[in-house]
C-alpha cells in the first residue's frame, strides 16, 4: 500500500459516519388543508382557551378597501393559517378577498380554491408573537366578512379555526350575534390511563404477540411488544396493545409486503407527560400522513418506569369506503418500530423495524409471531463485500506487490505462481463484488434514496473493479515501452478501489439492517485496517533496508577495487 493511502484509510476509519435524524418543520405550504384548516399533525386541536387572537383596524369596509389584520398572542407560535370567509356561512370553504404581505420573510400567500393570495401562512417554524397583514376587500364581497385562523404553538399543540372579528360593509345590517357564527370546537376523544403494565400472559393462547427480543417481558422498558386480541362474539373489532421505551414513540404498521410504503400505521407518541395515540398512512419512506384518531376507540395509555404503553380498539372493517385503514380480515406483514420524538413529532427510527417473518391474519388464531430486523439479502451483501475486500482482494494485492521474486522456477498452468495466485484471487474479488452489488437492488427493487453515500461508493468500487481485468487483458508485453504506464495505472486503480471499498465498508457496517454491535464492529474494522497498513509498511521498510544493504556492499566493493 502506498504511503498516501495509509493515512487516508486511517482517517476514514477514525471518522466513521452516523445517520442523525433530522427534525424538519413545515414550510407553511399548506394549501391542501385550506378547507378544513386542520393541520396534518398528530392529535387533535386544543379545546382550552386560546392565547391567540385576531384584531382589525376597523369594523366596517367598502369594496376595494385595505384592512389591517393582526394576529398576536401571549405566547409564541410556530405556524398559522389565516383566511377571510363569509360570516353568514362560516362553514363554507370559500375564501373572500386577497391579502398583501407586510413581512414577506415571515409570511407567504397561499392559493385556496384556485383563488391566488386568498390565505396567509408562515414561511418557517421560527417562533413569532405577532403577524400583521393587509386584507384587500373585493368588489363582490359579502356584507359580512369574518376572519379565521389556525395557530400552531408546536407540532402537537394547536388551535383550529379560531374565529376572529367580523367586519360589516357600510350601511349593512349587522348580524344578530357573532356567537351564532362561531364554529363548534372539534371534539377530542377522551384518553384514559391504564391501571397497570401489560403482560405477555396469554400470548399464543388468547392473543397474538410480537416481541423484540423474543420472550421479553412488556414490563421491561427495553421490550418492544405488540398484541392483538379479537373482541365481540362475531369478531367485529380488534384490541391492540403496544409497548416500548418511553424515549419518543412506538409504532406498528400493517403492510402488504416487507417494504415500507402504502402501509396502515398506528402510533403511540410521548408528548410531555402524556401519550397521543393516532392512526396514519405511510405512502413511502416518508413522514406519516393524515394522522388522526377518528377510527380508534377505547384509547388508554400508561407512562411509567421508563416504558410507554397504549391500548386501543378499531373495527375489523371500516364503514367508510374512503378511509385508508386496512381491513383486518386480511393477511399482512407486521412492522414494529420505535424512535425519538419532540413536541409530539416523530423522528426517523434509528434502527431497522422489526418485520414479521410471515404474513399474519389479524383476526386469525392466537400465535406468537417471529420477526427479524436484518433482511437476509442485505446480510449476504455485507458478508460478500467483506470477504471480497478484507480477504481475497487484500491477499491478491499483497502477492502482486511483494511475492514476484518468489518461486522463480515454478509455474502453475504455464504461468508464474505469483501471477496465477494474483489473477485468481482478483477475479474472485470481482465476482464477489458483482454478486454483492446486485443484492441490494433485488431487495429494494431499485435505487435506495436513504442509504447516504454508501451506494455511490459501491458503484465506484464496482466500476474500478471491472476496469482492472479489462486493463489486464490489454496490457502490453513485458518488453514494451508502454508497460511502465500500464503497471502504474493498474496499481493506481487497484489502490483507489481498495480505499473506496474500505470507506464503503465503514459506512455499510453501521447500516441498521445489519444489526452489528457498535462501536465494537467499527473498532474491529479499524484494527484490521491498521494491521494491514502496518504489515505492508513493514514489508516496504524491510525491502528498503535490503536495498540499502545491497548498495553499501556495492560501494565497498568499488572502493576495494
Amino acid at each position: 500500500m502506498s504511503p498516501v493511502a495509509v493515512p487516508c484509510l486511517l482517517l476514514i476509519s477514525i471518522l466513521g459516519f452516523q445517520c442523525v435524524p433530522i427534525f424538519c418543520y413545515s414550510n407553511g405550504k399548506v394549501s391542501k388543508v385550506c378547507g378544513s384548516m386542520v393541520p396534518h399533525h398528530s392529535g387533535h386541536g386544543q379545546t382550552s382557551p386560546s392565547p391567540y387572537h385576531l384584531q382589525t383596524n376597523t369594523t366596517t369596509f367598502s369594496p376595494n378597501d385595505r384592512i389591517q389584520v393582526i394576529l398576536s398572542g401571549s405566547s409564541p407560535f410556530e405556524g398559522f393559517l389565516l383566511q377571510a370567509r363569509d360570516a353568514a356561512s362560516p362553514h363554507s370553504a370559500a375564501t373572500i378577498g386577497t391579502f398583501t404581505l407586510t413581512n414577506p420573510g415571515m409570511t407567504q400567500l397561499l392559493t385556496c380554491n384556485s383563488h391566488q393570495g386568498s390565505a396567509v401562512s408562515h414561511t418557517s417554524a421560527v417562533t413569532k408573537t405577532e403577524v400583521v397583514v393587509i386584507w384587500n376587500a373585493p368588489a363582490d364581497a359579502p356584507s359580512h366578512v369574518q376572519f379565521f385562523v389556525s395557530v400552531v404553538a408546536h407540532y402537537s399543540k394547536f388551535w383550529v379555526k379560531l374565529p376572529g372579528p367580523i367586519i360589516n360593509e357600510h350601511n349593512a345590517t349587522p348580524l344578530p350575534t357573532q356567537s351564532s357564527t362561531t364554529p363548534p370546537l372539534i371534539p377530542v376523544t377522551t384518553h384514559s390511563v391504564l391501571p397497570g403494565p401489560f403482560t405477555s400472559e396469554g400470548c399464543g393462547q388468547t392473543k397474538s404477540c410480537l416481541l423484540d427480543p423474543p420472550g421479553c417481558d412488556p414490563q421491561d422498558s427495553q421490550c418492544l411488544f405488540l398484541s392483538m386480541t379479537t373482541e365481540g362474539p362475531e369478531q367485529t373489532s380488534v384490541r391492540f396493545e403496544l409497548s416500548g421505551p418511553a424515549e419518543g414513540y412506538v409504532a406498528f404498521a400493517l403492510s402488504w409486503d416487507t417494504m415500507m410504503g402504502n402501509d396502515d400505521v398506528y402510533l403511540c407518541i410521548k408528548d410531555g407527560d402524556s401519550v397521543s395515540v393516532s392512526a396514519a398512512f405511510v405512502s413511502g419512506r416518508t413522514y406519516p400522513e393524515d394522522q388522526s384518531q377518528a377510527d380508534l376507540s377505547s384509547v388508554s395509555w400508561r407512562l411509567a418506569d421508563g416504558s410507554m404503553q397504549c391500548r386501543f380498539s378499531r373495527p375489523v372493517k371500516m364503514s367508510s369506503p374512503e378511509t385508508r385503514r386496512f381491513s383486518l380480515d386480511q393477511e399482512y406483514f407486521l412492522f414494529l418500530a420505535n424512535g425519538h420524538a419532540q413536541h409530539g413529532k416523530i423522528w426517523k427510527h434509528n434502527r431497522q423495524p422489526l418485520i414479521s417473518t410471515e404474513k399474519k391474519l389479524i383476526i386469525g388464531p392466537p400465535e406468537v409471531l417471529r420477526g427479524s430486523r436484518g433482511p437476509t439479502l442485505l446480510k449476504i451483501h455485507g458478508a460478500l463485500m467483506l470477504l471480497a475486500w478484507m480477504v481475497t482482494g487484500s491477499v491478491g494485492t499483497v502477492i502482486a506487490s511483494f511475492y514476484k521474486p518468489d518461486w522463480p522456477r515454478k509455474t502453475l498452468f504455464g504461468q508464474k505462481v505469483w501471477f496465477q495466485l494474483h489473477r485468481g484471487l482478483m477475479m474472485l474479488t470481482v465476482t464477489l463484488t458483482i454478486a454483492a452489488f446486485c443484492l441490494p437492488f433485488f431487495y429494494r427493487k431499485g435505487w435506495s434514496k436513504h442509504a447516504g453515500v454508501h451506494p455511490y461508493l459501491g458503484c465506484c468500487v464496482l466500476a474500478l473493479s471491472l476496469t482492472q481485468p479489462i486493463m489486464a487483458a490489454m496490457r502490453p508485453s513485458p518488453n514494451s515501452r508502454r508497460r511502465f504506464f500500464f503497471n502504474w495505472a493498474h496499481a493506481g486503480v487497484g489502490y483507489v478501489a481498495e480505499i473506496l471499498a474500505v470507506a464503503a465498508m465503514f459506512l455499510g457496517i453501521r447500516h441498521s439492517s445489519l444489526l452489528l454491535p457498535q462501536p465494537w464492529t467499527t473498532h474491529v474494522l479499524i484494527g484490521y485496517v491498521a494491521w494491514l497498513a502496518t504489515f505492508r509498511l513493514s514489508i516496504l521498510a524491510l525491502l528498503a533496508l535490503g536495498n540499502v544493504g545491497l548498495l553499501v556492499t556495492l560501494l565497498i566493493a568499488i572502493v576495494e577495487i
